[in-house]
C-alpha cells in the first residue's frame, strides 16, 4: 500500500453552538497504529469524523497529501480512507455478503458490476473477521458483537490505506475486542495499512498504539509512543483518575492502575466567540 499523509491544520469544528475543537494542529504516524483516547466529549469522534471528511471545519483545514480534502474528489477519497463510524446503521434486510460488497463500492466503474477481484476480497474480510459462517444471514438478525465484525469486514473489503476506526470494540466481548486489535496490527504489519482509532479501553490502547494522542477539551495535551507520554500526571489532566502506572505484564506497555473514584475534570476554559467561517468548497 501507499502511505499517506493526513494532517489537520489550526482546525476549528464544531456542530451548533461553541466549537467542539478549536486551532488543532496534527500530523498523523505515515505507519503504525495510532490510538486517540480521552474523556467523553473531548473531541476524539469529532476529530476523527473531521479527517473523514464527513465534518467540515468552521476554519483551517484537513490536508491529504498537502491538498484541502474537501476538494478532492470523492472517490478519490474513499478509495485512500476507510472509516467505521460509531453505531452505523445497515439498510432492513441487507445480509453480511452484500453489506461487506458495499466496501468494493469506490474501487468499481459507474457501472458497479463485480468481479472476480471484487470477490476474492469481499470473502478474504469475511474470513480475517470470521464472519464467512454468516455471510447469507441478515444484518438485523446478528447479535451486536457479529454486526460490529460484519462492519469491520465491510472496512477491511474497501482496501483503504488509511482506517480510521472510532470505537471498534463497542459491544465486543474482552475476547473479540483482542482478536480484532490483533487483526489490525496484522494489517498494519502485512498491508502497511495507516491505522486511527479511537479507543475507550485506555490498557489495550497503550498496548496496542505505537503511537498514543491524549485529548482534552478539544485539544491534543500530548502525544508520542505510550511509553513516552503516559504518566499518572497525564491521567488525571485527561480522565480526573488518581491512578497508578506499572508496567503491562505482558507487552511491557504502561498500565493504568485507578486508585480511587475519578474526580470531575477541570472546567473547559473560556473561549472567545468564534464566527463560523467557509471551509474550502467541496462535498463531505
Amino acid at each position: 500500500m501507499t502511505s499517506h499523509l493526513l494532517a489537520a491544520k489550526d482546525l476549528t469544528v464544531g456542530y451548533d453552538g461553541d466549537p467542539v475543537i478549536t486551532g488543532l494542529d496534527l500530523v498523523l504516524p505515515e505507519s503504525g497504529i495510532t490510538m486517540i483516547v480521552g474523556a467523553n466529549g473531548c473531541g476524539k469522534s469529532t476529530l476523527l469524523r473531521t479527517l473523514a471528511r464527513l465534518l467540515k471545519a468552521r476554519s483551517g483545514a484537513v490536508l491529504l497529501n498537502g491538498e484541502p480534502i474537501q476538494r478532492l474528489h470523492t472517490k478519490q477519497v474513499a478509495r485512500i480512507i476507510g472509516l467505521l463510524p460509531q453505531a452505523p446503521i445497515a439498510p432492513d434486510g441487507i445480509t453480511v455478503s452484500e453489506l461487506v460488497d458495499r466496501g468494493r463500492t469506490p474501487h468499481r466503474e459507474w457501472l458497479g458490476r463485480r468481479n472476480q477481484h471484487d470477490d476474492e476480497v469481499v470473502a478474504e474480510a469475511l474470513a480475517l473477521t470470521h464472519m464467512d459462517a454468516f455471510a447469507e444471514r441478515s444484518v438485523d438478525a446478528l447479535s451486536g458483537g457479529q454486526r460490529q465484525r460484519a462492519w469491520v469486514a465491510m472496512a477491511l473489503a474497501q482496501e483503504p490505506d488509511i482506517l480510521l476506526l472510532d470505537e471498534p470494540t463497542t459491544y465486543l466481548d474482552l475476547a473479540h475486542q483482542v482478536e480484532l486489535l490483533e487483526l489490525l496490527v496484522t494489517l498494519q504489519r502485512t498491508r502497511g495499512t495507516q491505522i486511527v482509532v479511537v479507543m475507550h479501553e485506555l490498557n489495550l490502547a497503550t498496548r496496542y498504539a505505537d503511537h498514543l494522542i491524549a485529548m482534552r477539551h478539544g485539544e491534543i495535551v500530548a502525544e508520542g509512543a505510550p511509553g513516552e507520554i503516559v504518566t499518572e500526571q497525564l491521567i488525571a489532566e485527561v480522565f480526573g483518575l488518581a491512578s497508578v502506572i506499572v508496567p503491562d505484564p505482558i507487552a511491557g506497555t504502561p498500565m493504568v492502575v485507578p486508585v480511587g473514584a475519578p474526580h470531575p475534570i477541570d472546567p473547559e476554559p473560556q473561549r472567545a466567540p468564534t464566527a463560523p467561517t467557509d471551509a474550502p468548497e467541496g462535498t463531505a
